[in-house]
């Protein structure tokens, strides 16, 4: 029995396989959708691509640093048992410690441990985020993970030159809890902030605002928004009466990174 080009589709929105899977599937069975069906439920293809559909918002975060060299990686699942369960996170530090010594791509060197964790949990196992930062000899690199039930969930690393390695880490910890996007102000694309900017305009010409005052207004609140998202302008957590940059002195930020779980 022949098949069609329509064929492969309509098998392919039936078993959530792939185009190649859904062919291998009707050669086998000369055609036949029912058995092609099957064919795919035998080889176990069929029920995983299934599960690699499903939505997967838990997970955990390893983070690793060796020497001048951090990484993070954002392992995903679908139930917090999963995510808090021992070979799940000693996965998610495996592939850290590939990263951190090998470079972002050693992470696709885990495609079949995903296909085997999924295979036994019945759970859809995914690599999320995975960010590697490298800082020169004369800079200090530090991280932070915060750990909720036995797995990691909010990940950081920074690089930091003229600094300390006490300074590095308190500027992590701070980054975990004060989640910037950006480092500095002019890192925020233009759209973003003219978008603000039109938002923050209307508001104000709402409430009644004397025109003469609307632009004075309108960039107090602007800086307000920048303040919440670039890190050299956000209040220091240890100290909300100086800025971060005010914290570093004569330090500089060369980079960070964060990988929150769900974020």
């Amino acid at each position: 029995m022949s098949f069609t080009a329509k064929d492969v589709q309509a098998l392919r929105q039936l078993t959530g396989v792939g185009m190649m899977d859904a062919k291998k599937a009707l050669e086998a069975s000369e055609g036949d959708m029912g058995a092609a069906t099957q064919w795919l439920r035998v080889q176990g293809i069929a029920s995983a691509a299934k599960l690699a559909q499903r939505v997967a918002g838990e997970g955990a975060v390893a983070v690793v640093r060796d020497g001048h060299v951090a990484a993070i990686v954002e392992l995903r699942c679908e139930t917090d048992f999963v995510a808090k369960s021992d070979e799940f996170v000693a996965l998610a530090d495996e592939i850290a410690v590939r990263v951190c010594a090998e470079g972002e791509a050693a992470a696709g060197l885990f495609a079949e441990s995903f296909e085997r964790m999924l295979a036994r949990l019945r759970e859809n196992i995914s690599l999320g985020r995975v960010v590697r930062l490298e800082g020169s000899p004369g800079d200090a690199v530090d991280t932070y993970n915060h750990f909720q039930a036995g797995r990691g969930v909010n990940a950081v690393a920074v690089v930091v030159s003229n600094a300390s390695d006490e300074m590095a880490h308190d500027l992590a910890v701070h980054i975990a809890f004060a989640k910037p996007m950006y480092l500095h102000r002019e890192d925020v694309p233009a759209s973003e902030v003219d978008a603000e900017r039109a938002t923050v305009e209307e508001i104000t010409k709402n409430e009644g605002k004397p025109a003469a005052a609307v632009p004075k207004i309108v960039e107090g609140r602007l800086n307000g928004w920048f303040k919440e998202r670039v890190l050299v302008e956000q209040p220091y957590v240890k100290d909300e009466k100086v800025t971060v940059a005010q914290f570093l002195g004569g330090a500089t930020i060369r980079a960070f990174a964060q990988v929150v779980v769900g974020g």
